[in-house]
């Protein structure tokens, strides 16, 4: 399992997060506190204090997520 922390500042950092999850021929989660979504849910991503950094966890290596990953990375 791949794990990246992410920040997700506005909506259309949002769209183009889960535009790209789904994507992803594989499962792709979020994940904050107690709480997991999925990753190419819009009303679920939505759904997240997005004011807190998630965790994003995905099976396998696509480049082109990783890309898209690499924009909303925190250190």
């Amino acid at each position: 399992m791949l794990e990246k922390k992410i920040r997700l500042n506005a909506i259309n950092d949002v769209r183009e997060f889960v535009k790209e999850a789904e994507k992803c021929e594989f499962d792709v989660d979020v994940f904050y506190n107690r709480i997991i979504v999925d990753a190419k849910s819009l009303l679920g991503v939505l759904s997240m204090d997005l004011t807190q950094p998630l965790t994003v966890k995905y099976s396998a290596e696509d480049s082109l997520f990783g890309k898209a990953l690499e924009k909303f990375a925190i250190a």
